[in-house]
């Protein structure tokens, strides 16, 4: 007669219903943001260009040369910002003192970005296609990338990673709105012609409004998620299984 005892088998874990998350390829993001980026900073380098070369005043750039030490910040410093920002969201780099050190300058040049915008919204001359609705939007969003940036730093000098986290992805997408308002504004541009006042508003608050809703999924998607709940055993009446030590000090 066989006495032996076999070792129990564990229960299969449940099916939670929900497949595993693909990763994305860790190049895949910045690649994009570096892309998005092109744009506008060769636009803002012929600009610099036209400054330095002593070319031709026209009623579109008069405003600059009679005043370039804004806009050449701006120009600079959301360079600095766009470019190396992209790379602060490389994985294999967030973990590191690599990101330590470049976030102490993408917060400073984000900052003198925003704050630089600031001043030639509400310093320059509007151009014709410019009205007061676009100049509030930019004095919103101005506004809101520097306070995001400051938001972010305060978080994460108290510890709070998640927070600053999500605070410098919103700064960044509202710094990266001259990217995608190329795409919102040129297209109708090509079929349409030049925009009046309101469509011009219109085609720059998309860009803004696309990139705050792709950062806001990105946070949620990006955040803790709750881990599956196992299923156990039917518990019996009175709350207490077998075996299980019961709680005297609980109230």
């Amino acid at each position: 007669m066989d006495t032996s005892t076999s070792a129990p088998v564990p229960a299969p874990r449940p099916e939670t219903g929900r497949a595993p998350r693909r990763r994305t390829p860790g190049w895949l993001v910045p690649t994009g943001l570096l892309l998005l980026s092109a744009v506008p900073i060769i636009a803002g380098a012929m600009r610099v260009t036209e400054l330095s070369s002593g070319a031709d005043v026209t009623a579109e750039n008069a405003r600059f040369f009679d005043s370039p030490v804004p806009v050449v910040t701006h120009i600079v410093t959301v360079t600095v910002y766009s470019l190396l920002g992209a790379f602060q969201f490389v994985p294999s780099l967030r973990r590191r003192a690599w990101h330590r050190r470049a976030g102490r300058v993408v917060a400073p040049a984000g900052v003198i970005a925003a704050l630089s915008g600031l001043w030639m919204a509400v310093f320059y001359d509007l151009p014709d296609m410019d009205g007061v609705a676009l100049m509030v939007m930019r004095l919103v969003v101005g506004t809101a990338m520097a306070g995001g940036i400051v938001t972010a730093v305060l978080a994460i000098l108290r510890g709070d990673v998640a927070r600053h986290r999500a605070w410098m992805i919103r700064a960044y997408a509202l710094g990266l709105g001259a990217g995608t308002q190329v795409f919102t504004s040129a297209p109708a541009a090509l079929v349409f012609g030049p925009p009046d006042e309101f469509w011009r508003a219109v085609q720059m608050g998309a860009g803004w409004a696309i990139n705050l809703a792709v950062a806001e999924w990105v946070i949620r998607r990006g955040g803790p998620r709750r881990a599956p709940r196992r299923a156990g055993r039917a518990t019996p009446a009175g709350g207490i299984r077998r075996g299980e030590p019961v709680d005297t000090m609980s109230a």
